[in-house]
C-alpha cells in the first residue's frame, strides 16, 4: 500500500501574502479542486492533505474547507487541519478541526514565525501527544522573503522531540538543504519521521540525503510524499525510482529495496492513523 504523507488542498484564496511567492516560485498559481486531486491520486492507495496558516502574512486554510474537500474526493483521503501557533484561539482551533473529522496538523513555523520549543506551546503539543494527533511540519528552507530560516532547523525539531518525546510528528522534505542534520535527528527520536517529497527533484541532495539514511540505518524512519500539486505522486514516484536505477558509481548506490520499502512503508500504522 502507497502512502501520500503530504499534499495539499489549499488555493490561491488561502496564500494571503504568500501568494505572490507561490506564484514566482512555482511559475503559477497551482489550483486543486477535488476533481483533479482524484485523478493525481490514482496512483496511490490514500492520502493525507493538508492545507496552510500563517496568520501574520494572512495565510488560511480554514478547517471547514478541508473537511469540506476530504467529503469531495473519491479517492481514500485523510484530513489534517492547518493551525498557527501564534493564534491566541489555537487550541479552540484544534478542538474544531477534530470535531470536523480532522486527524492531523500541518505547522509551518518557517512561515508563521512561531519557534515550536517556546515554553508557551508545551500545552498544545501536550494536548496532540494525549489525543494521539499527529504532526506534519515544514522544515527545510522556502524561497519566500518572509520566511524565518532558522526556525525550520531539524535540530529545532531536535529541542521540540526531546521536550515532547510522544508527539508523532513528520518532517517534510527531510529538512532540505539540511538533510544531514535531519537523518540524525530520525535516528534519535522513536516518534520523529521525515517525508521524501522532493528528494528526486534535486538529484545529487537527494542522493546524499538517501544514501546517508541507508548508512545511518534510518530508511525506516522515512515515509512517501509528494507534496501535490506542486509535484504529482507518479512524478515522486518515478523520480525516486530513477535514482535508484542510476549507476552512482564509485559511490555507493542507493539500494532498489530503500526505495520500495518508503514507498510500500505502512505510515498510516506509524502515525496511528486508520483506513478512511
Amino acid at each position: 500500500m502507497i502512502v501520500d504523507v503530504h499534499t495539499h488542498c489549499n488555493t490561491s484564496a488561502h496564500h494571503g501574502r504568500y501568494e505572490k511567492d507561490r506564484a514566482r516560485i512555482y511559475g503559477g498559481r497551482p489550483e486543486n479542486p477535488p476533481e483533479k486531486y482524484d485523478e493525481a491520486m490514482k496512483d496511490v492507495d490514500v492520502s493525507i492533505v493538508v492545507g496552510l496558516r500563517a496568520t501574520r502574512l494572512g495565510v488560511a486554510t480554514p478547517n471547514a474547507y478541508i473537511a469540506d474537500f476530504v467529503r469531495r474526493t473519491t479517492v481514500p483521503t485523510i484530513g489534517y487541519m492547518a493551525l498557527d501557533l501564534s493564534d491566541d484561539d489555537v487550541m479552540d482551533q484544534l478542538e474544531d478541526g477534530l470535531a470536523r473529522g480532522l486527524k492531523g496538523v500541518k505547522l509551518y513555523p518557517i512561515l508563521a514565525g512561531f519557534d515550536v520549543r517556546e515554553p508557551k506551546h508545551d500545552p498544545f503539543f501536550r494536548e496532540v501527544a494525549r489525543l494521539g494527533v499527529p504532526l506534519l511540519i515544514h522544515t527545510g528552507t522556502s524561497a519566500s522573503p518572509d520566511a524565518i530560516l532558522e526556525l525550520s532547523h531539524p535540530l529545532v525539531y531536535d529541542g521540540l522531540a526531546r521536550r515532547h518525546p510522544d508527539v508523532r510528528m513528520v518532517l517534510a522534505h527531510m529538512s532540505h538543504p539540511w538533510q544531514r542534520e535531519c537523518v540524525i535527528v530520525l535516528r534519535k527520536h522513536a516518534n520523529v519521521y521525515a517525508d521524501v517529497s522532493a528528494m528526486w527533484l534535486r538529484t545529487m541532495e537527494g542522493y546524499q540525503a538517501i544514501v546517508r539514511a541507508q548508512e545511518w540505518g534510518v530508511v525506516d524512519k522515512l515515509v512517501f510524499g509528494s507534496d501535490y500539486p506542486i509535484w504529482t505522486p507518479r512524478q515522486g514516484i518515478d523520480g525516486l525510482r530513477a535514482m535508484a536505477a542510476r549507476d552512482w558509481s564509485p559511490f555507493p548506490q542507493i539500494e532498489p529495496e530503500t526505495i520500495e520499502n518508503i514507498l510500500n512503508r505502512d505510515s498510516l500504522k506509524l502515525l496511528g492513523l486508520e483506513l478512511p
